[in-house]
């Protein structure tokens, strides 16, 4: 017999057909009417009247509202990522919310933990650029006599791809700390190196990742050269052109 595909389920739980809806706490999709939401089923329906939009950005108030009570985060699908729009939630449980936050925020006691908590965000992050220079000039292996070109270049890319929130390669967490700063050089060189950003790519599926992979090989290519002392690395070379910048 063929095999049969399996159905394809929604990613979020359909709601409880025997509570009503604005007593449940849902996760939803955005919709082209107004004050409406689509259910992960794909029905529109509407938002309850007494209920207002709390847009996404502040942590704090959102998770005071999530815990007053039902909501409906609205979260809009972009390729393989989902993206929050805000949540719905009874205005009133949102003005309480705000109300209860701005009180916290104005005492001592937060200010101070504030401040202590961006002391050890910095120092976190001051350890993460120091420990990702050192993967790059690793993957690098350049020869000895090209060691400060090893090092500019290991800086350049780290001050280019470790900022919080550039959301470069290096920011993530799900690959090993080697195959970030490998990827983070070969994306540095393919805009920095190559004419890819002047590059007029057909829009087939396929085609661009294709040039990127050519664009990847020519920079290994020329960080070989680097690798192996070779006395003319430098000539003509727009890596070297690149750091001279």
């Amino acid at each position: 017999m063929p095999k049969t595909k399996p159905k394809k389920t929604s990613r979020h739980p359909d709601p409880d057909p025997s509570q009503p809806l604005c007593e449940q706490t849902l996760v939803v999709g955005p919709a082209s009417r107004d004050r409406s939401v689509k259910l992960p089923s794909g029905d529109i329906v509407p938002v309850p009247d007494t209920w207002e939009l709390l847009p996404p950005g502040d942590a704090g108030v959102t998770r005071r509202v999530k815990a007053a009570g039902p909501t409906w985060t609205v979260k809009e699908r972009k390729g393989r990522r989902e993206f929050s729009q805000g949540l719905w939630a009874d205005g009133a449980q949102i003005q309480q919310a705000r109300a209860s936050m701005e009180a916290t925020r104005s005492t001592a006691q937060y200010a101070k933990a504030k401040a202590a908590a961006k002391v050890r965000r910095d120092e976190k992050q001051g350890e993460y650029v120091e420990d990702f220079q050192a993967a790059v000039v690793e993957f690098l292996a350049f020869d000895e006599s090209y060691g400060s070109i090893a090092e500019r270049l290991a800086q350049a890319v780290t001050e280019h791809a470790t900022p919080v929130g550039s959301g470069t390669v290096a920011r993530t967490q799900r690959i090993p700390i080697q195959q970030r700063a490998e990827s983070a050089v070969i994306a540095w060189m393919r805009h920095q190196t190559t004419a890819y950003d002047d590059m007029s790519i057909a829009r087939v599926k396929g085609e661009r990742r294709e040039v990127r992979r050519q664009l990847a090989a020519q920079s290994r290519r020329l960080l070989e050269k680097y690798r192996r002392g070779a006395p003319d690395a430098m000539a003509h070379c727009p890596l070297a052109k690149a750091l001279r910048g």
